[in-house]
């Protein structure tokens, strides 16, 4: 392993496309979303802990989910668990990372990954990783990690690339689209100029504080201010100093859209953002209707293609469903159609609204 290699798996988020089973106080990085015996942000950190030093693994969370982390990964150092004051997007949440290592190791080159996507092929993955750090060791390079699409899929982000590498396996990207409709999809699937964006990104820290002075300068400029006192007993005031002035934006917006030397490396690895409950449908296992099930009491006749989550405890009877997502979690019961699962987040915003914060 080399000592000069860090990731830094990104844990605050609130997952609130897979309420009501990921909460506010439980988000869904630390949920067992598909019954293997693990959660999320327990495999993501096996997955880095097999060639990055256990010493070099850092979570960033919200402050509310150290705790939990501290449960979940007990063997990771206290002092690589994180904590942002508030939810700023991924930019700020990068800049802390890179201004502390920066102080700790100016050689430092650095994976950022979140903490809940599924990866199925570990080896694919590891070499894939390995080839981006070995490139931005050589070059001032910022490198995203692209998935090769295997259809239209509308959640995600598309990143269209030069068609000449400009090293092995490595090419120049041109430009960043977030979320297409279907045709624009299509599109961009039939060009063979596309790939997926997968949010993992590899760098050298240093290069990366040089983006955020030219792109983000705003940001630059607050943990700048702050550095000296990273890596010290003062880290805490610095950053309850520094985030509420902090713009709230992510890191595709704030730098990797801008900047001239983002490159790309297509690969195939078995990923999956698990952003949606569909998302979640496609890695479980199904019985002969097709039916994923989550539950030891779940009774369907004449139902297919769903996906049910119910407590152990509850006996749930489904009769004549088609396409639906069923979720009971014992004081939420949702049930919606497959094909509105995007919709889930504007029902968490009328459930707020209308419920106030207790149900979610």
């Amino acid at each position: 392993m080399n000592k000069h290699h860090y990731v830094v798996i990104m844990a605050g988020g609130i997952g609130t496309r897979f309420w009501p089973m990921s909460r506010t106080n439980f988000p869904k990085q630390f949920l067992d979303i598909l019954n293997i015996g693990k959660t999320l942000i327990q495999t993501t950190f096996e997955r880095f802990a097999s060639f990055i030093p256990l010493e070099n693994i850092y979570i960033v969370t919200s402050d509310e989910y150290v705790n939990i982390v501290k449960k979940q990964l007990p063997h990771l150092p206290l002092q690589n668990i994180l904590a942002e004051p508030s939810r700023k997007n991924t930019a700020p949440c990068i800049a802390y990372i890179s201004f502390k290592l920066n102080q700790l190791d100016p050689q430092a080159q650095l994976i950022v990954a979140p903490a809940d996507h599924l990866i199925s092929n570990n080896i694919a993955f590891v070499k894939v990783c390995l080839e981006a750090l070995s490139f931005v060791r050589k070059h001032n390079a910022l490198i995203t990690l692209g998935i090769n699409p295997t259809y239209p899929n509308t959640g995600y982000g598309y990143i269209q690339y030069e068609q000449h590498s400009v090293s092995d396996n490595v090419y120049k990207v041109k430009t960043f689209t977030e979320k297409p409709n279907l045709e624009l999809a299509r599109t961009f699937i039939a060009s063979g100029e596309f790939l997926w964006n997968a949010g993992i990104f590899v760098w050298q820290v240093k290069n990366i504080i040089l983006a955020f002075e030219k792109y983000l300068p705003e940001v630059f400029d607050l943990f700048n201010s702050q550095k000296e006192k990273f890596n010290t007993p003062e880290e805490e005031n610095a950053l309850l100093e520094i985030y509420p002035f902090s713009t709230n934006i992510s890191i595709d917006f704030g730098i990797m859209e801008k900047a001239d030397n983002v490159y790309v490396i297509p690969s195939s690895f078995g990923w999956s953002d698990l952003g949606t409950w569909n998302s979640a449908y496609e890695h479980l296992h199904k019985d002969p209707k097709a039916n994923a099930i989550m539950g030891n009491n779940v009774m369907l006749v004449d139902t297919g293609n769903c996906i049910v989550h119910a407590p152990e405890s509850k006996l749930v009877v489904l009769q004549g469903l088609q396409d639906f997502i069923v979720v009971d979690t014992g004081d939420v019961l949702l049930i919606c159609k497959k094909d509105k699962e995007q919709e889930i987040k504007e029902l968490v915003g009328d459930v707020k609204r209308q419920k106030g914060e207790k149900y979610l």
